[in-house]
């Protein structure tokens, strides 16, 4: 039986992210994938400005509704991009439309770079806890990871003294504590030459580094995380979901680093074929 999966998050209309990245990547994992957006904007809010911002969370329990009446289910859920308000409803939707056994894989998307994204307020981290509770897996950024811990951040330069092994492997303890079952922590490194993922179960930790690219780029963490949900959802373990998150990433920016003028996202289209191949 053919999976099916919903991703719950905004859409930037332009821009190379959120469900713009996930329908496409997960589909390409071949796996069905259904959307409900948390919000529309007609551009996501990195560098463009004057965009608009529409909510949709008063649609969501009609939807709900709906979805029941015809007996729509899921196999799994991946979760982006979404508002305080939604997050009962979005637990609400997994627990009313779950098919038995179905991944729960949360994007703690909130803040990057020691910094809350704009319109999330102090509260919100503890709200999201709620929606990393009982997940399946969570995957946060070293800000996210110390935002929901409540604790003070360190900073994302890897070479500091109080960045080691030793502190990352506490981070990955201690988001185990929230309730998720597993923990993919991104952007660790610990060395020049390498970036990548820590990945935990409960008993070991796995990493995969790339060398960096010399670039910073939009949407490169949608792409990570749609890549690791449709992996996922096609039996792979863990660290190689990871690692194919993480190589999708490298692939989807090689494609666009000669082009200067496209600085809003990563040409993540000119690799799906590479995903198929490598899924």
């Amino acid at each position: 039986m053919d999976k099916r999966l919903l991703t719950i998050q905004d859409i930037s209309c332009v821009g190379q992210c959120s469900l713009t990245v996930a329908l496409p990547i997960i589909s390409a994992c071949g796996i069905e994938t259904a959307v409900l957006p948390s919000s529309i904007l007609s551009t996501h809010t990195a560098g463009f400005s004057g965009y608009t911002f529409h909510d949709l969370t008063d649609d969501m329990d009609s939807i709900l509704a709906h979805w029941k009446k015809e007996g729509i289910k899921f196999d799994a859920f991946y979760t982006g991009y979404v508002s305080k308000a939604q997050i009962p409803l979005i637990l609400k939707i997994m627990e009313e439309t779950a098919n038995p056994g179905a991944l729960r894989i949360v994007d703690p998307v909130m803040a990057d770079h020691g910094k809350l994204y704009t319109g999330f307020d102090a509260d919100f981290p503890l709200e999201m806890v709620k929606l990393c509770k009982g997940a399946d897996v969570i995957m946060p950024n070293l800000t996210e990871a110390a935002f929901l811990l409540q604790e003070e951040y360190r900073g994302d330069n890897r070479f500091d003294e109080d960045y080691d092994e030793t502190y990352i492997v506490g981070l990955l303890e201690r988001l185990m504590g929230l309730g998720a079952k597993n923990v993919i922590l991104t952007g660790v490194s610990y060395a020049h030459n390498q970036l990548g993922c820590a990945c935990f179960d409960g008993k070991s930790i796995g990493y995969y580094f790339r060398e960096p690219l010399k670039a910073q780029m939009h949407g490169t963490g949608d792409v990570f995380a749609s890549t690791v949900a449709g992996a996922l959802c096609r039996g792979k373990s863990l660290l190689d979901a990871a690692s194919l998150g993480a190589d999708m990433v490298v692939e989807s920016m090689k494609a666009t680093l000669d082009d200067k003028e496209h600085w809003y996202g990563v040409k993540f289209e000119k690799a799906l074929p590479w995903l198929t191949q490598h899924i």
